[in-house]
């Protein structure tokens, strides 16, 4: 390839994540005078031959990310769907996963993701849009042609991550068949749910271990229905799911607080396929033997300095303080969350752009004193910034800023909004991982049993007489 070819190819790459205009500004900052937006607009189409100097191009490819510390000898492959920004990824990379595939449909994300996760061009592929592999967008589709989409074009992995929508399923079909007297399974019950992505995927791929991720509330959600069919439906895959029958507070459920200073519960589904029997004893509840001795204080992630940008107008600060008085005198709990250095956020949602509500960091506002103080109206609260968002979510180290966020501010916030609190995930990762080991070495011997047993019967003139029975479909 020529020097050309190779530098328009890297800028395609970097294209994917930053605009002309940024990687026209960071080029001039090399070279002073020597570019712009118009000149990055100019090369990519053909319409100039300027060629990236040894230095600029180096300098280019550090806005890539780097492959993972322990590439390429790396322990077992992944799949990470519904991927938004990487949350789950980054800690199944921690213990030794290769992730080989990746579905996400929102243009922003993608953009984050590409920025921060190494894709390896011999072993990665990105999709858009999970129904283009399953076909679930399509009526009377041949399942025999779905399974073999999936197969094509997801490649093979030990382990599964899905952070999937929550969403109601229809009793219409079931219902239908019910009528009918036709059975009906996991297809028909969740058919029109992007779950029902996730579980295709199993069915034909079958992970040794997979690991979803959704709100608290999808226990509750539909009256504990749309859980119920979950459920029931990993089981009829052939997967055990942990702590499913627990007693007292549920170690599905894990909050944040446990790892940053913030409230965040979500609800951990880990499963491992039965028939390699890795599963007995794995429970959540040993989380707690990987929460940190110290966990940072929310003033250890705030920064230094802060744009004005991110104080809160004096015209939304009063509408948030009236609307507040007014709902906590009708008893609601609705009203803002006002915090010190030393406390514990609220839940970071993806609508915090809009006015920062649930988190807003006190700036020495007294309440005892008039709303329309002057010290009061000067020390108005603030929003986060969206670095402060990274390290809250576990993205960044408390005085990190590692992660790249090549995005405005609104869309970082719905990103970080929409996502996990990474520690959360890399701890979970850390106890999955000898069992996704053991259970690849169980899938490694049933393999090669199987293998022998085939040369046998082939080999063997006593099992001739048997030729043309039926074989026994194998129970996952």
């Amino acid at each position: 390839m020529d020097r050309h070819s190779e530098d328009l190819d890297l800028l395609k790459s970097l294209l994917e994540i930053y605009d002309q205009k940024y990687i026209g500004e960071y080029l001039n900052s090399l070279s002073p005078g020597q570019w712009c937006r118009e000149t990055i607009n100019r090369l990519l189409n053909g319409k100039s031959a300027k060629e990236f100097s040894h230095r600029e191009y180096g300098a280019l490819l550090k806005l890539l990310p780097s492959p993972p510390v322990n590439h390429p000898n790396y322990e077992f492959n992944f799949i990470d769907l519904f991927a938004g920004i990487g949350g789950l990824r980054r800690g199944f990379e921690t213990i030794g996963g290769r992730c080989v595939f990746t579905s996400e449909w929102n243009e922003p994300a993608v953009r984050t993701y590409k920025a921060n996760h190494y894709a390896d061009p011999l072993a990665h592929t990105f999709n858009d849009d999970i129904r283009k592999i399953t076909l679930s967008d399509q009526e009377d589709v041949d399942p025999g042609e779905v399974d073999r989409n999936i197969d094509r074009m997801i490649p093979d992995h030990e382990v599964l991550l899905a952070g999937f929508p929550c969403q109601p399923f229809s009793i219409a079909g079931v219902s239908k068949k019910n009528a009918l007297g036709r059975a009906h399974g996991f297809d028909c019950k969740t058919q029109g749910t992007l779950f029902f992505d996730v579980a295709r995927i199993i069915e034909v791929k079958r992970p040794v271990a997979f690991l979803l991720e959704n709100v608290k509330n999808l226990k509750s959600h539909d009256k504990g229905r749309t859980f119920r069919i979950i459920m029931e439906t990993l089981d009829e895959l052939g997967y055990w799911v942990a702590d499913v029958d627990c007693a007292g507070p549920d170690p599905k459920v894990i909050d944040g607080q446990h790892f940053v200073p913030q409230h965040r519960e979500r609800i951990v589904l880990v499963g491992f396929r039965k028939d390699l029997d890795a599963h007995d004893g794995f429970t959540l509840r040993d989380i707690a033997k990987q929460y940190p001795k110290s966990k940072p204080k929310l003033g250890d992630i705030l920064e230094k300095k802060v744009d004005e940008k991110y104080i809160l107008t004096t015209k939304l600060w009063e509408y948030l303080f009236n609307y507040s008085i007014k709902h906590k005198a009708k008893g609601n709990g609705f009203g803002y969350g006002l915090v010190k250095e030393s406390d514990v956020t609220r839940t970071l949602s993806a609508r915090y752009y809009k006015d920062g509500s649930e988190i807003l960091i006190d700036r020495g506002f007294d309440p005892d004193k008039p709303f329309g103080d002057e010290k009061n109206i000067r020390n108005r609260p603030r929003r986060l910034t969206p670095r402060e968002c990274a390290r809250l979510m576990g993205y960044d180290k408390p005085d990190g800023a590692e992660f790249r966020i090549p995005v405005s501010d609104t869309q970082a916030y719905k990103q970080f909004g929409n996502s996990v609190v990474v520690p959360v995930f890399a701890a979970v990762a850390k106890l999955m991982r000898p069992r996704i080991k053991a259970a690849i070495l169980a899938r490694e011997k049933t393999q090669v049993k199987s293998t022998k047993n085939d040369r046998r019967s082939q080999r063997g003139s006593s099992l001739k007489k048997h030729a043309g029975d039926k074989v026994p479909e194998h129970q996952a």
